[in-house]
């Protein structure tokens, strides 16, 4: 995949600054660089997806406003609403102490899947390295809540088996539980990293043979596919967490059955 990766300059001029430094605390670690760059194309992008929300963030809050709120302000309003509406629509209440993960998540894939529409840089969810990173940090925080909110006891318990199932049926069970959680890492990763790098692949290949015109179908169909993306890996996201989190019996604000973890998409 490395041979696909096309010379950035934006990314020449972060090693060219940056390259020097982090090239030797690795030697004085004992890694020895291979390539050239030090600091690889998919994490400058990351960089640059920090630094500048970093920014938009700060400059954000400097301009809130209750009585005259800007149109940008307005807009992440409206982000901030809908992410929340998934969360209490999934887990309830409680679901809102989630927003900041998730939200934040949701924003760095989509931004990150829209940097490759933009010349001279790279969607860094092209690369199987970002997207197994937020795959892994999604599937360890939904663990560790479940642990949280159950105890680690009554957690691993609901893999064993369903309420008011025999006892035994955990031998069958519980494999098949295990295997289904470990494949959800593939699941997330892969997804995001085959539409975003197929994407990008397709939109090289078209631009090196007529520019400018032919691949622009292809873009466009980028936005719209960049921000499903996204989408279905927050609400995947949620579900997983809303699995973990279910307390059997729970009732939600509308008086009905919460629905449960074991009834939640195992290998969606």
């Amino acid at each position: 995949m490395e041979k696909l990766e096309h010379p950035l300059w934006i990314v020449d001029f972060v090693n060219a600054i940056l390259g020097p430094a982090v090239r030797s605390i690795g030697e004085a670690m004992g890694y020895h660089f291979t390539r050239h760059q030090v600091i690889p194309n998919y994490l400058v992008m990351v960089m640059l997806i920090v630094l500048g929300l970093t920014v938009l963030s700060l400059i954000v809050r400097s301009r809130l406003s209750v009585e005259n709120p800007g149109k940008l302000q307005i807009v992440l309003e409206d982000g901030v609403g809908a992410v929340t509406g998934l969360l209490e629509e999934w887990i309830g209440p409680k679901g809102r102490q989630f927003l900041p993960l998730i939200a934040t998540l949701g924003v760095f894939i989509l931004v990150g899947n829209y940097m490759g529409l933009i010349p001279g840089l790279m969607a860094p969810t092209s690369s199987i390295n970002v997207t197994l990173g937020c795959a892994l940090t999604i599937w360890v925080y939904y663990h560790y809540q479940g642990i949280r909110e159950q105890g680690i006891v009554a957690y691993v318990k609901h893999f064993w088996a369903p309420p008011g199932t025999p006892w035994w049926i955990g031998f069958i069970m519980f494999p098949i539980e295990i295997i289904s959680h470990t494949s959800r890492i593939m699941s997330l990763s892969l997804r995001l990293f085959g539409n975003i790098f197929g994407e990008e692949l397709v939109i090289v290949i078209l631009f090196s043979l007529v520019p400018f015109v032919v691949p622009l179908p292809m873009m466009f169909l980028g936005l719209i596919t960049g921000g499903l993306q996204a989408f279905i890996f927050v609400l995947l996201s949620i579900i997983y967490l809303q699995g973990a989190v279910a307390v059997e019996h729970e009732q939600d604000e509308h008086g009905h059955d919460a629905p449960h973890g074991v009834h939640a998409p195992a290998s969606a």
